[in-house]
């Protein structure tokens, strides 16, 4: 229904609601011609007394944690057309290349924040995969304001958890709950930066769990009504003990703020991934290779169910683990390891957790009686490794990709050395060098080589002034090393 739709019902009703109650507190008018009412005698039924629910005092869950949120800044690049796109086999494409020192188009340094927390003292941060995506930079801001370059352990797309890594020692931390353990109506809060607002704090009440959501990943999410906002991505959501049971990944909103629905990841589901990427720099997951939906109540009547749970097998894939183990079309899998399934939702996330051939004994139900059947769990592939490292056009720290110019580009330049730029990341690109610039000299030395070029800047100070060539004309660009 419309938005607006559903703001004039609710004030229809409000109206008639009001109406009604007006009505049944006017004054009634005496007929005289009426026949006098005969007395009824009537019980008056004393008020319940409900004792006023204390609310919870949340300072001291703040005060102690806010210390080990943290502040996510990063910066990238993204390639932008300044003129219209040329195919390499246009005529005009060398003319470009050669002649106008760049093509029409180059890359617009980017710039995002978000959220994380510290889940061990020597400096290891979880945020989400999507707040550090492409990022040729990532800042880490403590709570105490101190800044410390972070190395992106790995970043896992499907689960939208990201690991990061600071050189700190005796950080502080957060402590690790248990989302499973969490209930609908409880009260929770989350620190995070939306907007950039450092450490604010925000609260409200788990709203559902183990939710699924339209983009098809295998999360379990937690439902809440959060005020959460762009800049909280990554942050740590706590129950009432001060405990993380989640982090604060997605909203769904029309405007592109709050509007009352929050989904956090399931702490579990977090730490799993962090533990793999620690440990190996990868992360592997199990999978069944089945398509499943819920059971509603039409469906559970159909299969002969008490009432609507489980997981409904849709299709089987053909040499899949759960093929091989028998599972079949119109199967009801109720439960996996002795932990009773609510909805499909929570099936995918219990067999993620597994690790392949590792296995998973599900409770079935197919015509009219369950079964168990075990299953050896396969793996979901290479699309799961993590990365390793934050990507950029070289390792450098000035963070450029370079190559030497052809002698036709070196005549056009009129120089006899220089290196043209490819692409521009980090420091150069803040700085506003970019692709098809040549680069002449560093702090006033001739550049000749890329061997040359890295040398310099690997023992250059904070600062470094580069004298390009752009088109016609050379200017000195400074830049900060950091």
């Amino acid at each position: 229904m419309n938005p607006l739709k559903l703001t004039v019902a609710a004030v229809a009703v409000a109206a008639a609601l009001g109406g009604a109650y007006s009505f049944g507190h006017l004054q009634a008018i005496p007929d005289a011609h009426a026949t006098p009412a005969a007395s009824v005698a009537t019980t008056t039924v004393p008020p319940v007394t409900v004792a006023p629910a204390a609310l919870p005092d949340m300072r001291s869950i703040v005060a102690a944690n806010a210390p080990a949120v943290v502040n996510i800044s990063v910066t990238g690049t993204r390639k932008t057309t300044n003129g219209p796109q040329i195919d390499p086999d246009d005529p005009f494409y060398q003319f470009f290349r050669r002649f106008g020192g760049r093509l029409p188009q180059g890359a617009t340094p980017v710039q995002g924040q978000g959220s994380g927390f510290i889940v061990s003292a020597d400096g290891t941060i979880l945020t989400n995969a999507h707040v550090v995506e492409e990022a040729d930079e990532v800042t880490v801001k403590l709570n105490d304001k101190r800044e410390f370059k972070a190395k992106v352990l790995g970043a896992d797309k499907t689960s939208d958890v990201a690991v990061l890594k600071i050189a700190a020692q005796n950080l502080p931390t957060v402590r690790i709950g248990a989302s499973a353990q969490t209930q609908v109506g409880e009260w929770v809060l989350a620190i995070g930066s939306p907007f950039g607002f450092e450490s604010s704090a925000s609260a409200g009440i788990v709203s559902a769990k183990s939710r699924s959501l339209p983009d098809g990943s295998y999360v379990p999410f937690i439902q809440t009504d959060v005020a959460v906002n762009p800049g909280n991505s990554g942050g740590p959501l706590f129950n009432m003990n001060g405990e993380v049971i989640g982090i604060n990944s997605q909203i769904y909103s029309r405007s592109g703020g709050y509007q009352g629905l929050s989904f956090a990841i399931p702490i579990e589901v977090a730490m799993n991934i962090e533990r793999q990427i620690v440990a190996t720099g990868k992360v592997q997951r199990g999978k069944l290779g089945v398509s499943i939906q819920d059971v509603n109540q039409a469906l559970a009547d159909s299969f002969g169910l008490a009432k609507p749970a489980g997981a409904l097998v849709s299709s089987v894939e053909k040499g899949s683990p759960a093929a091989k183990a028998g599972l079949e079309p119109g199967d009801v899998i109720l439960g996996i390891d002795g932990k009773t399934l609510a909805s499909a939702g929570d099936l995918p996330a219990a067999v993620a957790l597994k690790k392949p051939g590792e296995a998973a004994r599900l409770q079935v139900w197919r015509q009219g009686a369950t079964r168990d059947i075990e299953v050896r769990v396969g793996s979901f592939g290479d699309e799961k490794v993590a990365k390793l490292d934050t990507p950029s056009a070289d390792k450098g720290r000035l963070g450029v990709a370079v190559r030497p110019l052809t002698p036709e580009e070196r005549r056009q330049a009129e120089t006899r050395g220089g290196l043209l730029v490819e692409q521009a990341n980090g420091a150069a690109a803040r700085a506003g060098i970019r692709p098809g610039d040549i680069i002449l000299s560093v702090n006033g030395q001739a550049i000749d080589s890329v061997e040359q070029l890295r040398g310099i800047i690997a023992k250059a100070g904070k600062k470094a002034a580069i004298l390009v060539e752009r088109g016609d004309s050379r200017l000195f660009v400074p830049v900060d090393l950091g």
